[in-house]
């Protein structure tokens, strides 16, 4: 068979023109377009990465270095991360075992776990490249390397806002969506007189031996700070160090961002006077001065050979009118001139400024900057409840630049957390864009305790987000739809965010949060073990708040001081538990199970077959677990005495009985009670 000439032709256009349009999708006038960009590949943006490949959405990640999460390459100096790698929890949930690995990323891959990588419970910080490398490598994310994005730009158009990036090659990238998980790697610093005598933590000798018998002042109190001082503890003479505000310990503000204990030997130190110290003082008020001293012989040098050495001054001591940003200063300018213990009054040999770091606001021009956030001193751009930029509709936060949403309050700034913030975004994404409501489980309001309890014995996101993400279940009478993990502080825009709309029946939030009361964190009434008195509970615990309609964006404004959501209807809060299960009958069921009953009005406890039985003859209207189960031919139970007297009525043989009780209990029982770890029985009295 011979083809016809112009049918040929035909053909061969019409592919051709179906291969260009496809070309031009993602190729427009020299333009690379995409519906997502993802700028980043560090644990952000792969994180991320993945949620966007499951889905099948269109996306690039651009990474402007030669792999991923090239910031640990560099960081932390002393090559020790601080992220907890518990791999020994005795429990082989791997929901529950994410509450206690701060490293490993969000998957569908059981394997795909940073224990895979390293063992050590404060893993060295060259392990965590590798793991991302393996991450992106076995789940084959659309990473772009050497994409070193100058420029980021917004464009109006009639199809919408879209956002350009521009690389160092002068290349166009387009996207509907940016998703903006940089970090912060650009050095924190502050300007006072003599700043250029200081040494950045950024470029500092690792080398302890080079510290040997020098005084060193640390200009910062963090982590950074800490590590620094650390290291060269057994080397230099003394250490000080110094900034605006006291030590925050991590164990007493629940904050991982705050000074950790694997990194504090110098509060020992300190305390054990032992030449080393911590001062206070605005970093903006000093002076660090140069001067020459002729000094004592040390070692290697020449007796009486002048050295420089590095002093630090206050602004208020220098000469009236002196308007000088120099480091110049006389004598008689020095604090110990005029105070004679001055605390710093000894000469440093050198000063290192460990301040941490601050996001790259320089890439954005004017119409797609976020702006600078009220806290963290403006080191992090200001975003929405939902991590969107202010400002910069479809320009989206992701990971640590993320973190002004809750700093100094949850995870948000580190993996355990963010990696939970981004799987929220990325759901608050596919409602937006795709029509996909939030996923939520459909459930019997009896099923209701059993599930809250597993949520809270088990669950990682709201355990390491807490009073940020929580649990929304929306309650519709005999049902409920239960929404995992959604954006506390969005709850008044629930219904745009989510896809989901709140019944007149209200709906139940569950919300992990600490104690509000400041107390003696290792003291002996730390803890309270009264369920009656729940609610002074100053550990992390499970509290449930109970609307009958959704909070208002002028009730979450009003809220109560401290609190993670306005004030409710309703409140419970399940006792502190040492060993952060919440399993207890007593203490924990038992009152969980009579507020969620004061919510739905209805009893929600668990009755034998027989008791439902009984109830079916005896009253109009029975218990709604009767009605779900017994009732609805579910759950009914092949023993027990009423088992025995439908034999003794004669109403089965009994061959079918005996079958019936070795058997155990019907496979009908619902099927949620197991992975919930809930057992058949409470031990709780249930008779009517």
């Amino acid at each position: 068979m011979v083809m016809e000439p112009n049918l040929l032709c035909f053909i061969l256009s019409t592919l051709f023109g179906l291969a260009l349009t496809s070309f031009n999708q993602h190729l427009h006038n020299g333009t690379r377009h995409y519906n997502y960009c993802v700028l980043g590949a560090g644990p952000a943006g792969l994180q991320m990465g993945f949620f966007l490949s499951k889905a099948n959405r269109d996306y690039i990640i651009l990474e402007r270095n030669s792999g991923p999460g090239s910031f640990f390459n560099k960081y932390p100096r002393h090559r020790k991360l601080i992220s907890i790698n518990k791999i020994h929890t005795g429990r082989w949930n791997r929901e529950f075992n994410l509450r206690h690995d701060w490293n490993s990323l969000l998957s569908d891959n059981p394997d795909l776990l940073f224990r895979k990588v390293s063992g050590e419970f404060y893993p060295p910080a060259d392990a965590f490249p590798l793991y991302l490398s393996t991450f992106v490598r076995e789940l084959g994310l659309k990473v772009q390397y050497g994409v070193d994005v100058g420029r980021v730009r917004s464009v109006q158009s009639a199809a919408g806002r879209s956002y350009i990036l521009t690389d160092q090659h002068a290349a166009d990238y387009s996207c509907s969506v940016l998703l903006v998980a940089t970090g912060l790697w650009v050095p924190q610093e502050v300007e006072f007189a003599g700043s250029d005598l200081v040494e950045g933590y950024e470029s500092i000798s690792t080398n302890p031996d080079d510290y040997k018998g020098q005084a060193v002042l640390i200009l910062g109190k963090g982590n950074s700070a800490f590590e620094t001082a650390q290291s060269i503890l057994g080397r230099a003479s003394r250490v000080h160090m110094l900034s605006s505000s006291p030590v925050r310990l991590a164990w007493q503000t629940h904050y991982v961002g705050d000074l950790r204990a694997v990194n504090n030997e110098l509060l020992d130190t300190y305390q054990l006077k032992s030449l080393d110290g911590l001062v206070e003082a605005h970093l903006e008020d000093i002076v660090i001065a140069k001067q020459e001293e002729r000094g004592r012989r040390r070692s290697g040098g020449k007796k009486g050979e002048t050295r420089a050495k590095l002093f630090l001054g206050l602004q208020k001591f220098r000469q009236a009118g002196d308007e000088r940003n120099t480091s110049d200063v006389s004598p008689e300018e020095l604090p110990g001139h005029h105070i004679d213990n001055f605390p710093l009054r000894r000469p440093y040999d050198r000063v290192i400024r460990c301040l941490g770091f601050r996001f790259n606001f320089s890439i954005f021009d004017s119409s797609a900057r976020p702006p600078h956030s009220h806290n963290a001193k403006g080191r992090l751009p200001g975003v929405t409840a939902w991590y969107e930029g202010k400002n910069t509709p479809g320009l989206f936060l992701l990971g640590t630049a993320s973190h002004s949403r809750d700093y100094r309050g949850s995870a948000g700034g580190f993996v355990h957390g963010f990696r939970y913030t981004a799987r929220a975004v990325h759901r608050l994404l596919e409602h937006r864009y795709h029509g996909n409501p939030w996923p939520s489980t459909r459930l019997m309001t009896t099923q209701l305790t059993s599930w809250i309890l597993k949520r809270v014995g088990e669950a990682s996101g709201p355990y390491q987000m807490f009073e940020v993400l929580g649990d929304v279940i929306l309650l519709q009478g005999s049902h409920c739809e239960y929404i995992e993990e959604f954006l506390l502080q969005a709850l008044p825009r629930f219904a745009s965010l989510s896809g989901h709309e709140v019944s007149s029946h209200g709906l139940i939030v569950v919300v992990m949060q600490y104690g509000k009361k400041k107390i003696d964190y290792l003291g002996r009434g730390r803890a309270e073990t009264d369920w009656t008195k729940a609610w002074k509970s100053n550990f992390l615990h499970p509290v449930l708040y109970y609307y009958d309609s959704l909070p208002t964006e002028q009730d979450m404004k009003m809220r109560p001081h401290g609190w993670p959501l306005p004030r409710p209807k309703a409140i419970h809060h399940m006792v502190e538990d040492f060993l952060t299960e919440w399993d207890g009958p007593l203490s924990h069921i038992q009152p969980l199970r009579r507020f969620l009953e004061h919510c739905v009005q209805t009893d929600l406890r668990a009755f034998s077959a027989e008791t439902c039985f009984r109830s079916a003859l005896t009253h109009r209207r029975s218990q709604l677990s009767c009605q779900q189960g017994y009732l609805n031919q579910r759950g009914v139970q092949r023993y027990g005495q009423l088992t025995r007297g439908v034999y003794e009525a004669g109403l089965v043989p009994a061959e079918q009985v005996s079958a019936g009780t070795s058997t155990g209990a019907s496979p009908a029982f619902p099927n949620y009670l197991a992975p919930a770890g809930a057992s058949v029985s409470s031990g709780l009295k249930l008779d009517l």
